[in-house]
């Protein structure tokens, strides 16, 4: 997985981070920069992309 691939997030981390970026960008913010901060916002709050196996909480 290349950086910057999004394939291994949820339908539901997608959405969200979607729906943060809309709201940046409401407030001002350039796209690309909306962009970045909805998907550090995501990781930060559900830790990354989907997780699988024993191990993992």
């Amino acid at each position: 997985m290349s950086r910057g691939d999004k394939s291994a997030y949820t339908d539901k981390q997608k959405r969200k981070a979607e729906h943060i970026e809309d709201s940046y960008e409401s407030r001002g913010v350039s796209g690309k920069e909306a962009e970045r901060r909805a998907w550090a916002a995501v990781n930060k709050q559900d830790g990354g992309g989907k997780k699988s196996g024993s191990g993992h909480s």
